[in-house]
């Protein structure tokens, strides 16, 4: 194994192994994993000792979170078969705080508590170095550290199967679930066993959301920006408000200057729209790469579909949601775009931009290269954008101009839209398949209603069914009333309850 440019965990790993107690040993010290290697190395640039270790307490944790809820009720049936199994059943959230844990193995539990893996604590690779759960969540993937893969030697006694946990609609990352053994143990079941956990807290998460579908998997899309067509939502409508434009303006300059932009704020807002944008109207001939990200186990594949364009004069890239790229993804596309700027010349470069939710949440390794942070407000900070957005998208969905009546138009404007652009794209996309005369009662009835609570399925249905009735022309609040089965007493509490807001025809 050539020492040069390994850390130094990975340079006194034979040495290391030499002095283990016999059995614990499980790597290969002349091949070690990619991801091993790269997370000691970040582990070393973190500063974390290789001897002992002293997780963050935190203390505060969130135990109201749909993800803890579901999780904590999915591993405590788990742990009834596991009761007599040496085994730690734990929930981290996305920064590794450990929430919660679960063990009828006392001895087990004491020496876990020796090392601090307990509730309250931070077990993230930033803290303890290379660790299960701390790699799942740096890289997005199932993940196994066993015995001397951990960075630091107290930790090599033990092993550790730890699985992301995204939200179902969102995609964002939750936490993940983590099962710790003696690394004496066999770990061969451990991480089918997580694997089963993580995904059945997943899918009651879904169950028990507003019964939305859920997010479809992350597919690695590369995709050309044509100049007749950016993205889904605003496209070539560049004649929006003042919060648009500014945001597009911004991210001009900073592109025409060399600089390497991120759009941030939040999903659906039009984040990857603003920068395409402004790509194209700095470099209206040279074509665009668009890259979202993939499901981590297709990384390297998807690295080769566009990294080579990287650097090419007549090539801007915009990589959208790095904040969901794993860790050694993230360090991959660093070095990368370094290269490429070593090699480009003075005036000809082509801009590189990224899109998250925050700059905050732009993984460490593409974060000193930013250079401008451009935000772009959420649509209900730029309600008069709704509008001339929704003509836009119905037009283009019809095929000609689709008329919206005022009451349409009122729902429209006085939506929140939490889903932001893409909700409101969705929306009109659906109602104007529909009709070339777009009314209240075409709309979805998310649109009508104001309520930011997750609801139940019968709650949603119950929603939809009031909404449905009360957007149909001439019906009369009494009719409504009749027609749902209840009083006209309980239809108005079921309107407060769902916040449910229906104009009527003229207002």
């Amino acid at each position: 194994m050539a020492d040069l440019g390994l850390p130094e965990r990975a340079r006194r790993h034979r040495e290391l192994q030499r002095t283990l107690p016999g059995g614990l040993v499980s790597s290969d010290a002349d091949h070690l994993p990619g991801r091993l290697v790269a997370s000691w190395q970040r582990s070393q640039d973190y500063g974390v000792p290789l001897d002992d270790i002293e997780p963050s307490f935190v203390g505060t944790l969130n135990d109201e979170s749909l993800f803890f809820e579901c999780g904590r009720e999915v591993l405590a049936g788990l742990h009834q078969t596991l009761a007599n199994e040496p085994v730690s059943l734990m929930l981290t959230d996305a920064d590794g705080l450990v929430l919660n844990r679960m063990s009828g193995d006392s001895s087990l539990l004491r020496a876990l508590d020796k090392v601090h893996l307990a509730p309250g604590f931070a077990y993230a690779e930033r803290t303890v170095g290379t660790n299960g759960l701390g790699l799942a969540i740096a890289d997005r993937v199932p993940t196994v550290v066993r015995a001397d893969e951990h960075y630091a030697l107290s930790l090599c006694t033990y092993t550790c199967a730890a699985v992301p946990v995204l939200d179902p609609l969102t995609g964002q990352l939750e936490g993940c679930v983590n099962l710790t053994t003696w690394s004496t143990q066999s770990s061969d079941l451990l991480l089918a066993l997580a694997q089963s956990a993580a995904s059945n807290t997943s899918a009651l998460m879904l169950a028990r959301s507003r019964g939305q579908r859920p997010r479809p998997a992350q597919r690695g899309e590369v995709f050309r920006v044509e100049t007749p067509r950016l993205e889904p939502g605003s496209g070539t409508l560049a004649e929006l408000g003042p919060g648009w434009t500014d945001a597009v303006g911004r991210a001009r300059a900073a592109i025409a200057d060399g600089r390497i932009v991120a759009a941030v704020g939040e999903e659906g807002s039009g984040r990857a729209t603003a920068l395409a944008q402004a790509m194209r109207r700095e470099y209206p001939r040279e074509r665009i790469l668009a890259a979202s990200p993939p499901a981590p186990q297709d990384s390297e594949a998807w690295i080769g579909l566009w990294t080579p364009e990287l650097g090419k004069p007549d090539t801007g890239i915009l990589v959208r949601d790095v904040d969901r790229l794993p860790a050694w993804v993230a360090e991959h596309i660093r070095d990368l775009v370094l290269q490429a700027r070593v090699r480009s010349t003075a005036g000809t470069q082509v801009p590189f931009c990224v899109t998250a939710g925050s700059f905050e949440a732009i993984p460490a390794a593409l974060a000193p290269l930013v250079d401008t942070v451009v935000a772009v407000p959420a649509l209900r900070e730029r309600t008069e954008d709704v509008m001339p957005l929704a003509h836009h998208v119905a037009r283009r969905t019809r095929g000609r101009v689709v008329t919206v009546t005022p009451s349409a138009q009122t729902a429209l404007t006085g939506c929140g839209w939490p889903g932001n652009v893409r909700q409101l794209v969705d929306a009109v996309t659906q109602a104007a398949r529909r009709t070339d005369t777009l009314d209240v009662r075409h709309l979805p009835a998310d649109v009508l209603s104001g309520s930011t609570r997750r609801l139940t399925r019968i709650e949603a249905f119950e929603r939809d069914e009031i909404v449905r009735v009360l957007t149909r022309p001439g019906t009369s609040m009494q009719e409504a009333a009749v027609e749902l089965g209840m009083s006209r007493a309980t239809v108005y509490r079921k309107l407060a309850q769902y916040d449910i807001h229906v104009p009527r025809p003229g207002s």
